[in-house]
């Protein structure tokens, strides 16, 4: 995956993130390595939910049991560098843009349709740190956390693309396309209304 291309074109998402973001990230680092650290711990713990849930889904299932350990690595190497740093993990905060990306998703109905939602919300989630570890590793002054967050960019890419797949293997393809344009419209206008913040990953 070529990284140098519009985000656009890669990611699907309507709407970058705003320039100013990875400049005020750059000088609120501790907060935004505490940030990264509950999204990366609440990213394993939800395909663990998503495992219990369907336990009956054996694509699922093998697709994310080895991500809930991934996951769970990132999230203690985020804790090490705050460690190296000799800074404290902290407290976990509220994640305005995730809860707003659940008040999205369907209640009820069709099993199909909440699936669907809850894997696109993943996918979803993905993308948006897959373009904000881009601009970490782009924008940062720290050339060692720039190499730090190219790593994590990388991996969120697959992440991405391995939730859209495995929506496509339970939903018909078509209306999976349907559904996720919703939702790439449906954030992007979250994106618009959301304060830039540079103690948040999102």
């Amino acid at each position: 995956m070529n990284f140098s291309d519009n985000t656009k074109t890669i990611l699907n998402l309507h709407l970058p993130t705003d320039p100013r973001w990875a400049n005020l990230a750059n000088i609120s680092l501790e907060e935004i390595l505490t940030d990264h650290a509950f999204c990366e711990q609440k990213a394993a713990t939800t395909c663990i939910s998503i495992i219990q849930r369907y336990p009956d889904k054996d694509k699922i299932v093998t697709a994310l049991a080895p991500i809930v350990t991934e996951e769970w690595g990132h999230f203690r190497l985020v804790l090490h560098e705050l460690q190296r740093r000799n800074l404290a993990l902290g407290k976990q905060r509220k994640d305005i843009y995730v809860n707003k990306l659940l008040e999205f998703q369907k209640q009820g109905g069709k099993l199909e349709d909440r699936l669907l939602d809850q894997l696109l919300t993943m996918a979803l989630i993905e993308a948006r740190s897959c373009e904000r570890f881009k601009q970490l590793s782009e924008g940062l002054t720290d050339t060692y956390m720039k190499k730090f967050y190219r790593r994590f960019m990388e991996s969120e890419a697959g992440h991405y693309t391995l939730f859209i797949e495995l929506a496509e293997s339970h939903v018909a393809k078509e209306k999976v396309k349907i559904r996720w344009n919703e939702w790439l419209q449906y954030e992007a206008n979250i994106m618009q209304q959301i304060e830039v913040r540079g103690d948040r990953i999102h």
